[in-house]
């Protein structure tokens, strides 16, 4: 997939942080270059949709970030980097057993999708964003 997995899914209060400066690779394939068209065939967007699908809900996060940052304001690139980085947090939440966290994120999830176009961006419709929030 072009990135490394790292040894283990980091769940705060239950193993140790990734050490700083773990995912500054993949956070680099975001750089000031990269046309917000293009911002889904980056190597941290990749990784995270990689990361969010086999558990890895805080390292995704971590990835999903900067693309969130780097799409502009009021975009739908941003609100669907945003509605990306709310799934893994809901899923994290769960991970943490915080299910009324969980919950109160997973409503923000919602409501964040009824703002989505249909054809959404990075690649994903808001049908795909949907079922990404359901599991």
């Amino acid at each position: 997939m072009g990135f490394d997995w790292p040894p283990y899914a980091y769940v705060p209060t239950r193993n140790a942080r990734h050490p700083k400066g773990a995912f500054d690779g993949l956070i680099a394939s975001v750089g000031p270059d990269v046309p917000t068209a293009a911002l889904h065939h980056t190597a941290a967007f990749r990784a995270g949709m990689a990361y969010l699908k086999a558990g890895y809900y805080w390292e995704a996060h971590e990835v999903f970030e900067p693309i969130w940052m780097a799409a502009p304001p009021g975009s739908a690139e941003r609100l669907v980097a945003q509605i990306l980085i709310q799934i893994a947090n809901a899923r994290l939440k769960h991970a943490m057993q915080r299910p009324k966290a969980a919950a109160r994120i997973e409503q923000i999830v919602r409501d964040l999708l009824v703002l989505c176009p249909a054809a959404g961006a990075l690649g994903l419709t808001r049908a795909a964003l949907g079922g990404l929030a359901e599991t």
